[in-house]
Formats: structure tokens, sequence, C-alpha cells
């Protein structure tokens, strides 16, 4: 689960409101300075992500707009001191992560439109009425701090997600004294750097923004894959944080077929969550989850676990494998007959979990597959391959 969520959701435009309206730092201040989400509800959230099937989750520590989601020492512009509401909600979530049996990941933007060392500017975040001057080294200084405080002060925490250095990819972000920095203070914290580009040293993730590995629809991402583990992001409608006027939801056959497609080529998926400014969840999200938590209680088994199996994606589907076995994930196909390419051995099936065997027609040209009938409620006919 992905969860972008701040002072931004007040206005139901986005996480990039600040930048798009423009508003200046002292408007958006006192904006921030109204932020009371009475209805927040950390067991609420980490039951939901458990009960979709979740494994981690990634929250929005801070986003481009500056605003600390959490109690820093760094800088008084953060949720304890700013709002009325005066809680760190990654304390509530970090408890509750912990009590659940869930990895807790943070969100961090490397880019700031509120800081004024953030000097000189990047591309995005001109408009905001900060000073033409700044001190790089000291606003570099003051991000380890707050990644300090995140690394110590929370528990066990599954990593950093960086973003934001695209801003500024030419300049030196001091990437090798921040990544040490994160490795000694927690060395099992995962790395996950969101830079568009193929992996530097000392990260342990390649994610990939709205795009599966590799493919670069977006436009942005590398299309180079690396040897790292593999995500990729995904919004559930067209925007990260609370829209109030975007209901283009993806339906629940898609994110399905997305998911299966991310295992397919041995990624995780990160599914985002905007959050409205009260603290509750949309319906059309909470809806999409239970809906996608039913399927992976039933189909999870041929995603947990698994690797990109031996078969390369196809128009058809894709294959997942774990140990000995081979999942044939048949998402659009509907003839009886599966052709695939040939596989060392012979090979048994059956449909997957609990279903019937299928009958597999075995040349030196590959294996033919002899598919039931297609279930119209079905989102993914999974065959099962065993030798």
């Amino acid at each position: 689960m992905f969860i972008h969520w701040g002072v931004y959701s007040l206005l139901g435009q986005g996480e990039w409101v600040m930048q798009n309206r423009p508003i200046a730092v002292p408007d958006y201040e006192w904006l921030a300075s109204t932020f009371n989400p009475v209805k927040f509800d950390a067991r609420a959230w980490v039951t939901l992500a458990k009960r979709t099937g979740m494994k981690y989750i990634t929250i929005t520590s801070r986003h481009h707009d500056g605003f600390a989601m959490f109690a820093t020492r760094a800088t008084r512009y953060n949720v304890m001191d700013w709002t009325p509401w005066q809680r760190d909600p990654l304390r509530e979530l970090a408890d509750e992560c912990h009590r659940q049996g869930i990895k807790l990941f943070f969100y961090y933007s490397q880019l700031d439109w509120h800081h004024p060392d953030y000097w000189p500017r990047g591309s995005t975040g001109r408009k905001t009425g900060r000073p033409e001057s700044g001190d790089w080294n000291r606003y570099l200084d003051f991000l380890d701090a707050q990644l300090t405080e995140l690394l110590t002060n929370y528990g066990p925490v599954g990593g950093i997600w960086f973003d934001g250095m695209w801003d500024k990819p030419d300049a030196d972000w001091r990437l090798p004294q921040t990544y040490a920095l994160i490795h000694r203070l927690q060395p099992a914290a995962l790395i996950v750097p969101n830079h568009h580009q193929a992996p530097l040293p000392s990260e342990d993730v390649q994610t990939f923004e709205q795009d599966l590995p590799g493919a670069n629809t977006a436009g942005f991402n590398t299309k180079t894959i690396g040897g790292l583990p593999l995500e990729t992001s995904l919004t559930m409608n067209d925007s990260w944080g609370f829209n109030l006027t975007d209901h283009n939801y993806k339906s629940v056959r898609d994110l399905i077929h997305y998911l299966v497609k991310a295992a397919g080529q041995g990624a995780n998926l990160l599914l985002n969550i905007g959050p409205r400014p009260d603290g509750t969840i949309p319906p059309e999200a909470e809806e999409r989850l239970h809906a996608i938590g039913d399927w992976m209680t039933t189909s999870g088994g041929s995603i947990y676990g698994t690797r990109a199996g031996p078969i390369a994606p196809r128009s058809w589907g894709v294959t997942t494998q774990r140990g000995d076995t081979v999942f044939v994930h048949v998402l659009d196909w509907s003839d009886r007959a599966l052709a695939l390419p040939p596989l060392p051995g012979r090979w048994r099936a059956r449909m997957w979990p609990n279903g019937p065997v299928v009958a597999v027609a075995q040349t030196e040209a590959g294996l033919t597959l002899a598919l039931p009938a297609a279930v119209p409620a079905s989102f993914d006919r999974i065959v099962a391959l065993t030798r």
C-alpha cells in the first residue's frame, strides 16, 4: 500500500497543488495550520492493508511541499508543532504496523518547495515566493537530520523511498553520505530511489512509477532494468494525493491484471490510496481493496514468494514461478487451446488452486494446454504446471 497524505489533501486537488496553482509559502503555511484529521485511525488503515493482502506500507513522511508529517526537531514546520491536531501519524502507524506484522517504509521527498536553502532552484517550485538565495549543503544537512529521526524514533523501518532527485538531476545530492547514514542506522532498511535512472551504488530496490519495469509508457522512467529487486507503483485513479473530482478509478479487473503482470516480471506492486483530509479513505478505493483482498485470499499463492516465470510476458498473460511450480496466468485469451514455448522436462497441469486436471500436449515445438471454458467473472485463469 502506497499512501499519499498531507496538507495538500485539504484542497482536494492532488499532492502537486502548491506547484500547480501556484501557492506562495505564507499562504501554504496558513493552510498547514488548519490540518486537523480527527477521523484518522491507524489501526483501520493497517487492517485494510492486511485485509487486501499487502505486506508493506509506504507513506509520505514529507512530500514536495516540505511539510513533515512526523515529529521532528529539525523544523517547526511539522504536524506536531504546526497544527491543532498535534499528533504524530507516523508514530501511530509504526506502532500498529509492528503490532499487525506489516513492514513500514517512509517516502521522503528530496525536493522541497518550502525550505529556503533548497537553492539553486530546480525545475519546479519557482513561484512560492522564497528568497533567491540559500545554502545547499545546509539543506542536505537538514535532510540527513530528518532521516536520522525517521530511522531512530520509529523502531525497525522497512526502508526509505526517495523521490524528487529528478528536480535537480545534475546537483550533488551527497548520496554516498546519505545512503551510508541509512545503512548505518538501520542495516536492514532498504533504499528505494524513485529517480527514474538506472540503479546507483548502495541502492537496494529499483522502482518504476506508473509503469511496469522497462516499459516507460509514462515517458520519464528508464528502460534499463538492473539486477536489484523490482517494484512498480500505481495510482488507483489518476491522482496520488486526494483529488475531490477524480473518480476515474481503475476497475478491479484492471488492478488485478496489473498486479499479476508485475509479478510476472518479478516486481512488487505498490498500489496507492489518497486519504481524505479528515483521515478517511475514499469509498471507491476501499471497495477495490476489499475486492483485491478477496482475490488474493484464493489466488495469492500464485503471487506470494514467486519470481518471474520461465515464459516471458505474452499478449495473453504472464507466468510466475515458486520452486518447481510454474503458474500460467491467462488474463486475456478466449480460445480453449493455449500454446506455450518449449519447457525442459515432462509437465502435468491443473487449474489452480483446486480445479480440474488440464490436458497437456507436449512436443518439440512446445506445450499446448487444453483450458476449461473461461468464467465471465474470473479475472485470471491460473494453470499450475508441475514436473
